[in-house]
């Protein structure tokens, strides 16, 4: 279903893109397309598989290239591939010194953002850099993190970059007010900085209101709706865990009628519906609802679909009635994972790399078809667009067509 208005996509793009950015074109993780047919017992087959770098970075896509954010040895890559045949058409590269406290991965962590014939990469240590999409060649490139003098986190920075009109548009969580920062997309210069808050690992979302732009940010400290043009706050709730070691990861699902929100660590989710000036009313808080660790949910009505619970307990999926928070159902433990919707149906694929098809309905957890597509270890969030499913490993991207 389209929940944003769709004038709304010339804000973001003016170039055709079908998965130009993080969670889709809408950033609600829907495809507009049928639903995927189950694909039977001989499972599916990668149309092209090629071997890639480190990092948390979803694929995006346009008509004729799939492009990937990753790391290899001290750069950071931002690869382009031929959609069809998986060659590599163009490489473009930033040296990085970046190192995880934790070990996990070194790697970039956002997905880049398509817009207007550029690429915008937003690196683990804070770099933000534009590439002209046709050949690679740099633009322009920006150490925000270093000139804003922002902590790293736990993580490292990992938004997703969020183009509205001619401001891209990262939560750094610098000093001196540069909580949510905004560039210029043609020169890289900081147009504004909004709030002093720090930064969370959720990407800003955008929402057409009674005829205007507005952003809505998923911070550390929690939610925030700002104006695009200038980052003023017109709306601010908190909406965090307790504990300091916690993060807020899953971003806001953002539609016309409100915004769904859910954190893991004692957090739990929030449903705020939209009143006059950029407001928002919780209409229910509950952390028996849904507690997303990682991923962002799917809507779909007035259904919400997303993992509940933590990476290292095991979660499960859920479905949680918009409305009042009741969990109409749950399905047996996944482990965490990432939720796509089309057509009436749930593309979930779990950090085993184990695919799966199930109907996006309130009947109960039903698997229409399942398959191995990567190995263990998958973090990033997959891009679907038209029957082609692109997901990444530690160590591979893989193609798979889901629909002719």
């Amino acid at each position: 279903m389209r929940f944003l208005i769709p004038a709304l996509l010339t804000l973001v793009m003016s170039v055709r893109a079908d998965w130009p950015q993080h969670l889709g074109p809408q950033r609600n993780g829907t495809a507009e397309g049928k639903a995927p047919e189950p694909w039977g017992e001989s499972g599916l087959k990668p149309e092209w598989k090629v071997d890639v770098g480190h990092g948390y970075s979803g694929p995006v896509t346009t008509d004729s290239m799939v492009l990937l954010h990753h790391r290899r040895g001290d750069r950071e890559v931002l690869e382009a591939y031929d959609r069809g045949s998986g060659r590599s058409l163009w490489r473009s590269e930033q040296p990085t010194g970046y190192e995880d406290d934790f070990q996990f991965d070194d790697g970039p962590r956002g997905t880049p953002a398509i817009a207007d014939g550029r690429v915008f990469t937003w690196g683990a240590e804070g770099r933000l850099t534009a590439t002209r999409l046709k050949d690679g060649s740099a633009l322009w490139t920006v150490p925000l993190g270093r000139e804003l003098r922002a902590d790293k986190g736990f993580f490292g920075f990992a938004c997703s970059p969020l183009v509205v009109s001619n401001r891209v548009i990262v939560q750094v969580g610098g000093r001196d007010g540069a909580g949510v920062v905004a560039v210029r997309a043609d020169t890289g210069a900081v147009d504004w900085k909004s709030t002093s808050d720090e930064a969370g690992y959720a990407s800003p979302a955008l929402i057409d209101l009674e005829g205007r732009p507005r952003v809505v940010v998923f911070n550390r400290a929690g939610i925030r709706v700002l104006v695009p043009e200038d980052g003023r706050v017109l709306f601010e709730h908190p909406f965090r865990s307790r504990q300091n070691a916690s993060v807020n990861a899953a971003s806001p699902l953002v539609a016309s009628d409100g915004v769904f929100v859910t954190s893991s660590y004692g957090v739990g989710a929030t449903w705020m519906k939209w009143k006059s000036g950029a407001q928002l009313d919780p209409v229910w808080v509950s952390d028996e609802a849904l507690s997303a660790h990682v991923s962002t949910p799917v809507r779909s009505g007035g259904l919400v679909f997303g993992f509940h619970g933590r990476q290292e307990t095991g979660a499960e999926l859920r479905c949680v009635r918009l409305s009042d928070g009741s969990v109409v159902w749950s399905s047996p433990r996944l482990g965490i994972g990432s939720v796509l919707l089309e057509g009436g149906r749930l593309i979930v694929l779990v950090e085993t790399g184990e695919l799966l098809l199930a109907d996006a309905a309130e009947a109960g957890w039903n698997v229409r078809a399942r398959a191995q597509i990567l190995g263990s270890g998958v973090r990033a969030a997959p891009a679907l667009d038209r029957g082609l499913l692109f997901a990444r490993d530690k160590t591979r991207l893989v193609a798979v067509r889901l629909a002719p």
